[in-house]
């Protein structure tokens, strides 16, 4: 078993400046490894005349103490979509993977709808300065909605194995009206897609890679991947699809899952062990967990409570 020391609460976006007007969350951290420093990608909201959000990233740089913060950064990392784009209302989350002397940026892209509140695809963005800004490879995304796949595409998470690109990622299974005046809910679970170059990717089409524990109506998000020894470890967030804003028994948790072989993965939720803390930042949920290795340790990166209003925390793998 996977036994992870919490560290708590590492960086809290109200105690900082926090470009475009953005305000409060820090939602979906996810590091990048520099020689001297780690650079932390995050989502965090602006508030338009209409009083909706738009979802712009950000970074924080730190100290590979994971303690010191050196920075936060003073512009957006990348601009909002254009007009009727699939990523004109924001973005939330960006994966970064390094490929050669680039970064890929692997973008959520979301666009509101009428009918129900929100679609997203996954878009792809190339810094050549090391992370500091990224531009589109083009205006329309990498990874959408297909024929099996209807709605909501996204959250990529993406590993280059023996030169195989490979994305976990989520996607829709479609929206409901749990009650007669209530607005529809979505649901979503993790899908698998391999790509020869980063650009061009092939699904496994509606294969939902990892089994519910609350029932069809489990939403799964957020995968993240690492290796240890020989085995893959997925690490995620799932919450009841209707009714988890504020219900903290049917709010976001962090579950797990193992592989040998990238293809045949066997939940066991049992090994996190991130149970919120009562009474802090994360007693409520635990949410959009990120994992990455540095200076040959594993860190475990994740929001808490309101879906990352307060910020992220961080977890350390124990040998």
């Amino acid at each position: 078993m996977m036994k992870w020391l919490k560290h708590g609460k590492i960086f809290d976006p109200t105690e900082h400046t926090l470009p475009n007007g953005c305000v409060q969350f820090a939602q979906s951290p996810q590091a990048l490894v520099l020689d001297d420093f780690v650079r932390i990608y995050f989502s965090t909201r602006a508030v338009d005349t209409n009083g909706k959000f738009l979802s712009h990233i950000a970074f924080v740089e730190m100290r590979k103490n994971l303690r010191d913060v050196i920075r936060v950064s003073d512009q957006t990392v990348i601009p909002r979509g254009g007009l009727g784009c699939f990523d004109e209302h924001g973005i939330f989350p960006m994966n970064v993977v390094r490929h050669g002397d680039l970064v890929y940026g692997y973008t959520c892209g979301w666009n509101r709808r009428v009918s129900v509140s929100v679609d997203t695809a996954v878009g792809l963005a190339i810094s050549h300065d090391n992370g500091l800004t990224f531009e589109r490879i083009g205006p329309g995304p990498v990874l959408a909605a297909s024929l099996h796949e209807p709605c909501l595409v996204g959250d990529g998470f993406v590993l280059v194995i023996d030169d195989v690109f490979h994305m976990w990622y989520i996607f829709g299974t479609g929206w409901k009206m749990y009650e007669p005046d209530a607005a529809p809910d979505r649901t979503y679970k993790i899908g698998h897609a391999t790509s020869p170059d980063g650009v061009n990717w092939i699904k496994e089409e509606s294969r939902q890679i990892i089994s519910d524990q609350l029932g069809p109506d489990e939403s799964q998000a957020l995968p993240t991947v690492v290796k240890t020894g020989s085995r893959y470890h997925m690490f995620f967030c799932y919450r009841e699809s209707f009714d988890f804003r504020k219900a903290k028994e049917r709010g976001y948790r962090v579950g797990h899952a193992w592989s040998d072989d990238l293809s045949n993965w066997t939940r066991d939720d049992d090994t996190p062990q991130l149970e919120g803390t009562p009474g802090t930042w994360d007693s409520d949920m635990q949410c959009y967990p990120h994992v990455f290795e540095c200076d040959g340790k594993v860190y475990l990166l994740y929001n808490g409570n309101e879906f990352g209003r307060y910020g992220f925390g961080m977890a350390e793998l124990l040998p």
